[in-house]
């Protein structure tokens, strides 16, 4: 690959250029086209760190710096900014961020400097610029955390516990009307609150569920290895056993 160039900078830059010009693929892509791929590449660098697995680790950071230079060069193409003009403003960012470490200030009020950054970019209010295209758990937790800031929290679990039985009971009332606009309304809310008690009880709401996630994945798959012929040929009642059986085991 050193016909790319000597230096690991000069190859990546090199080779997303050549694939823009001669891939017939990668040379119709858009930033629409590949933002899905920057998500889920964003989520296999996760699953990489929370399996320890730092072969893999390593190559999943590299296609997520691939997504990177592939919005940098089209950027590039239309006269926004290029590769360089991203690296040269997170170096910018990270050093106003830490006056502790390149200057002589003391440790920073990371808010403070998040809402000035803010400001400075228009969003002047105070759930601007929280992302719409989060997961949504995600971003439930960081509008309840914006909030939270300026006064608009419960004092302690009591409080959330509660809404989270009233919502509860709005999903039930919802489900007997049978209207299926209410039903998602309240289903809505109902999660807000959990994300909302999960905040309260220090508990990374996105983190909670992928583990939920696996472990249901992990009592499912035993349950359908020890099925027997097929899991078709058992009924609610017989699942359930194996379900228990599974829970025993640990899993």
């Amino acid at each position: 690959m050193k016909e790319l160039g000597d230096t690991p900078y000069a190859r990546i830059t090199a080779l997303m250029d050549r694939l823009r010009r001669d891939c017939p693929w990668d040379s119709q892509q858009t930033f629409e086209t590949i933002a899905p791929y920057t998500i889920e590449e964003s989520y296999e660098v996760m699953d990489a760190v929370e399996r320890r697995d730092m072969a893999d680790l390593k190559n999943e950071l590299g296609d997520l710096l691939f997504q990177v230079l592939f919005h940098a060069k089209m950027a590039d193409e239309i006269g926004a900014f290029d590769f360089s003009d991203v690296c040269d403003g997170l170096v910018e960012k990270m050093v106003s961020r830490h006056p502790h470490v390149f200057g002589d200030g003391d440790q920073p009020d990371w808010d403070m400097i998040k809402a000035a950054e803010r400001k400075n970019k228009g969003d002047a209010r105070t759930l601007d610029g929280v992302a719409k295209s989060l997961p949504a758990l995600m971003r439930a937790e960081k509008l309840q955390k914006r909030a939270a800031k300026k006064g608009f929290d419960w004092p302690d679990t009591i409080g959330p516990v509660e809404k989270l039985r009233e919502e509860i009971e709005e999903v039930s009332v919802a489900v007997k009307t049978q209207n299926q606009s209410d039903i998602e309304s309240e289903m809505g809310d109902l999660l807000f609150s959990v994300v909302n008690l999960a905040r309260k009880l220090e508990v990374e709401p996105e983190q909670a569920l992928r583990s939920a996630n696996a472990k249901f994945t992990r009592r499912f798959t035993y349950v359908e290895d020890n099925a027997g012929s097929s899991l078709d040929t058992l009924n609610l009642e017989e699942m359930e056993t194996l379900w228990q059986a599974a829970k025993t085991t640990g899993l």
